[in-house]
């Protein structure tokens, strides 16, 4: 397991342009720290490392930077890639400190067996994150949900339904579904078919409107003038 509370050293750089191909070439991504309002600083980093410690850090998990003598403690922004060699691109991060609150986002993770599934219905994932703000400190590494709960179609689970610790408080809205059961394609193909069979049985068997009074007028016998 990568030790995520490990120093990450990084780099100043003045490469901009057409020159940071150079620097992904060697294995580097350049890099911005977004620092309190201050001027930002723009720095290289290690790609293979740094995708290592992103994968158990997300974005929510804070993490040590050195820069030279320059130390700062950190969440990550925004992580680009090129969608075609899924080469890091561009890192952004964010200096926080220890003692102030900051904005992250957090994993949710479903646990438990899902009865739903077992009849075949299938399970809806609206939310893989949510938004909370807290100390750096207090920042969970993600929340647990149980989705034993999702049973019948249309039963979801929603933000509200999140514990959490102390000293966090979830930013994104508490009715935002998380997860809602729901047919599957088959099953909702199935059921359209079976309404259009039953409006057409009930369509063949009524006279369109006006059709017995016509038929009518015409057997009924002339009268004579």
């Amino acid at each position: 397991m990568t030790d995520v509370d490990k120093p990450l050293a990084l780099a100043e750089r003045e490469v901009i342009g057409k020159g940071l191909a150079s620097l992904r070439a060697e294995g580097l991504a350049p890099a911005v720290i977004h620092n309190h309002g201050a001027e930002s600083l723009h720095v290289v980093v290690p790609q293979g490392e740094f995708a290592k410690i992103y994968r158990e850090a997300g974005k929510h998990h804070p993490l040590n930077l050195t820069v030279g003598q320059s130390k700062f403690l950190a969440l990550v922004k925004d992580v680009q890639y090129n969608p075609v060699n899924r080469q890091m691109v561009h890192v952004v991060f964010q200096a926080i400190r220890a003692g102030e609150k900051v904005e992250a986002e957090i994993p949710i993770r479903l646990v438990g067996d899902i009865p739903a599934e077992k009849v075949g219905l299938i399970i809806l994932r609206q939310l893989d994150t949510v938004e909370v703000e807290a100390l750096p400190k207090d920042l969970p590494d993600e929340f647990t949900v149980d989705a034993t709960k999702l049973i019948e179609l249309h039963d979801k689970i929603t933000v509200a339904d999140i514990t959490t610790p102390a000293g966090v408080t979830i930013v994104t809205e508490v009715d935002h579904p998380i997860a809602t059961v729901s047919e599957s394609r088959a099953q909702a193909a199935e059921e359209a078919e079976a309404e259009e069979a039953g409006a057409a049985e009930g369509e063949e068997g009524q006279t369109p409107e006006g059709a017995e009074g016509e038929a009518a007028d015409q057997e009924a016998p002339k009268e004579k003038e």
